[in-house]
C-alpha cells in the first residue's frame, strides 16, 4: 500500500470516528444529562459546548472532504475502472456524507435556521447518526465486495473444419505396398 494512501485513510477514518462518536456522545450522554440541569446552567453548558464543538466540526468536515476526495480520485477510480455498480454506490455514499456534513454544519452555525434546528437537537443528531450508519454499511459492503474484473466481450465460437488424419488408413482405400 502506498504510504500516502494510508495517511489519507487514517485521516478520513479518524475524522469519521471523532465526528460520529461526538454525535453519539451528545445524543445519548450529554443531552440527557444536561436536561437535569437548571435552565441557566443548561444554557451556559450549551454555549460552551457549541463553541468547542464548532471547531471540531469545521476541521472534521474539511478533513473528510479532502481525504475522501483524494482517496476516491487517486485510488478508487483507477482501482474500479468501468465498474458501474461500485461507482453508483460510492455516489450514494458521497451524497449521504454531504447531507451529514450539511446537517452538522447547520447545527453549529450562527444563523436563525441553525438556532431553530438546535431547538430540536436530539432529532437532528439521530438523523445524522442514522445516515452515518447507512454510510458505514455501504462502505463495509464496498470494501468486502472488492474490485470486480471487467467483463470480456463474448467470444464467438469458431468451428474449425474437420481434418482428416492422414496417418490412419481408411479401410476402403487401397494400401500401398
Amino acid at each position: 500500500m502506498d504510504p500516502m494512501q494510508l495517511i489519507i485513510r487514517w485521516l478520513h477514518i479518524g475524522s469519521v470516528i471523532v465526528l460520529v462518536g461526538g454525535t453519539f456522545f451528545m445524543l445519548f450522554v450529554l443531552h440527557p444529562a444536561a436536561s437535569l440541569l437548571a435552565e441557566d446552567q443548561r444554557a451556559a453548558l450549551r454555549a460552551a459546548m457549541l463553541k468547542r464543538w464548532k471547531m471540531v466540526v469545521h476541521l472534521g468536515v474539511l478533513l473528510l472532504l479532502v481525504s475522501g476526495g483524494c482517496n476516491y480520485w487517486f485510488y478508487q477510480i483507477p482501482a474500479h475502472p468501468k465498474d458501474g455498480p461500485y461507482h453508483a454506490l460510492m455516489g450514494v455514499k458521497m451524497l449521504l456524507g454531504l447531507a451529514v456534513m450539511f446537517i452538522a454544519e447547520l447545527l453549529v452555525g450562527r444563523t436563525k435556521l441553525a438556532e431553530k434546528l438546535r431547538q430540536q437537537l436530539p432529532r437532528f443528531l439521530a438523523i445524522n447518526l442514522t445516515l452515518a450508519l447507512v454510510i458505514v454499511l455501504i462502505s463495509g459492503f464496498l470494501k468486502v465486495r472488492g474490485t470486480v474484473p471487467p467483463k470480456k466481450p463474448a467470444e464467438t465460437a469458431v468451428v474449425a473444419p474437420a481434418t482428416v488424419d492422414e496417418t490412419k488408413s481408411d479401410s476402403k482405400s487401397p494400401e500401398k505396398k
